[in-house]
């Protein structure tokens, strides 16, 4: 049994967080509509049936027809969806992906729904104004990525601003400017992304300076992000052979270019470097991928958990390069590339979402957007009702109670002991502590300081189950009420010592 003992010496400050570091995305293919990851049976989830597909000659490209189903837009004027987001409190929400780099803003309805020759997707007018209503409701900022494919231009011809003007312009006279934007979702991807035909690095940085050139000259309220690229570096991105850096990774796409590639020589500086970071692919993809597949008996390892960090390491060299004293954003992250694995809409991928966040702050400031707000497996609210998942109660916790003051826990980091600390969100003198126990065997006591009572937030799966699709705190279920309204959150007082089951989270806050 792992013991920790909180409040022993007054604990350092490293750095002030960003308040709004646990954003969201909501994917561009659920504005418009489109193909998303086909979701699993309740079987998969649960773990007592196998996913596995057959590998198909052409990788990736070739597997997508069987994985893939359309889905109609979100309903994002729907009560319960804003309910849930605003919950989460002012954040900013990131409006891109793959599918957004083909799309075509059809804001005088000219198409009839049929995409231009070069586009892929069409925007409608409605369909716009409703995510800027959403984002207005919510108090939330907005991101964007926008149009770089073969109908706005060839690659030999210079990207224009004529598309991008739209999306830019209308936003703003509806009285939700987009506050900041990348050039392209995960461009190191080449044509995969959408890009025109025969598209190299040197044609990425041309368009990306002409790009923010643009934006700096005619909305320059705007931060500049980028490159948002998919890129696993030496962060041992999936487990590998031997739980090392993975060897498949450059399997994802016919080609992929370096973040270096993309950056060096361009002249329009960037506000923020962006990444994006999973732990490896999931189920979906493990037969085309398999060394970049985590397995779900290792979903609570150490090397499981230390992905985000070493990620996040990795990238603070391009982001001191590329944009000196910066911030850092994760612009998507969740549990694995490929729409989520099996277990990611239940409580075992809670261990690791937190733990992304807690080492995260320790590391650099920043903001990471989890994928997604309510799409596909991964996302923090089931797609079809907006219930919401495991990962949807522990974000909204440390929404709620971590602070922007990011402390030293004076604990290192070891199995059935992952604890971070910050200052307390209500602005009370205090500390709030995140402990993990990631040992699914043993338990952990947590010694508490001498003479004081603590409030505690204690999280497991139901009936002690890891891959329970409900979570419990202080061992009442997390789940919506008949009246549609989430359930209460309200701490246990203890003092001494508070000794945490196999698996168990929990938020404690000491005066």
């Amino acid at each position: 049994m792992q013991k920790i003992k909180l409040g022993s010496k007054a604990l350092t400050a490293i750095r002030e967080a960003d308040p709004m570091m646990n954003s969201y995305n909501v994917e561009f293919a659920e504005v418009t509509g489109g193909t998303f990851w086909k979701a699993y049976t309740p079987e998969q989830v649960a773990g007592t049936e196998e996913f596995h597909v057959e590998p198909k000659e052409g990788g990736i490209a070739a597997l997508y027809g069987d994985l893939m189903q359309v889905y109609a837009p979100i309903d994002l004027k729907n009560e319960t969806i804003r309910k849930r987001a605003k919950e989460l409190g002012p954040l900013w929400i990131r409006v891109s992906g793959t599918w957004a780099t083909k799309t075509y803003y059809d804001f005088d309805n000219e198409t009839g729904g049929t995409p231009p020759e070069g586009y892929l997707n069409v925007l409608t007018k409605e369909q716009w104004l409703g995510v800027l209503d959403f984002v207005k409701a919510v108090d939330g900022k907005l991101m964007v990525s926008v149009a770089n494919c073969p109908g706005l231009h060839a690659a030999d011809e210079p990207w224009t601003p004529v598309e991008a003007e739209k999306l830019f312009s209308l936003s703003k006279a509806y009285g939700v400017p987009i506050e900041a934007a990348e050039f392209a979702n995960e461009p190191n991807m080449m044509e995969d992304t959408g890009f025109p035909a025969g598209y190299t690095a040197a044609d990425y940085r041309r368009d990306q300076d002409l790009f923010f050139a643009w934006m700096k000259e005619n909305y320059p309220e705007a931060l500049a992000v980028g490159p948002s690229n998919l890129d696993a570096g030496d962060s041992g991105f999936g487990p590998g052979a031997d739980n090392g850096p993975a060897g498949g990774v450059e399997n994802i796409a016919s080609t992929m270019v370096s973040c270096d590639e993309l950056l060096d020589g361009t002249k329009v500086a960037l506000d923020v470097y962006s990444y994006h970071y999973y732990n490896g692919v999931s189920e979906r993809l493990a037969s085309v991928m398999p060394h970049a597949h985590w397995p779900a008996e290792k979903a609570n390892s150490e090397a499981y958990l230390a992905t985000a960090g070493n990620m996040a390491r990795a990238n603070t060299g391009f982001r001191d390069r590329y944009v000196p004293d910066g911030q850092m954003w994760v612009t998507e992250s969740g549990d694995a590339g490929g729409g989520g694995d099996t277990w990611a809409s239940t409580y075992l991928d809670v261990l690791r979402s937190l733990n992304e966040l807690g080492e995260f702050g320790m590391i650099t400031d920043g903001v990471i957007f989890h994928n997604t707000l309510a799409s596909s497996d991964y996302g923090w609210l089931d797609h079809h009702d907006f219930s919401p998942r495991p990962n949807y109660f522990a974000a909204l916790l440390w929404n709620r109670l971590m602070g922007t003051t990011v402390l030293d826990p004076q604990e290192e980091l070891r199995m059935g002991a992952h604890v971070f600390a910050r200052s307390r969100k209500d602005g009370k003198e205090g500390t709030v502590y995140l402990i993990i126990n990631n040992d699914v065997e043993n338990s952990t006591m947590v010694e508490l300081p001498e003479g004081k009572e603590c409030q505690a937030y204690v999280l497991e799966g139901e009936n002690g189950n890891m891959r329970a699709r409900v979570m419990t705190l202080n061992g009442r279920p997390l789940v919506i009420s008949e009246n549609n309204e989430l359930p209460k959150m309200d701490p246990i007082t203890v003092s001494n010592e508070l000794v945490l089951a196999p698996g168990a989270c929990a938020f404690i806050v000491v005066e």
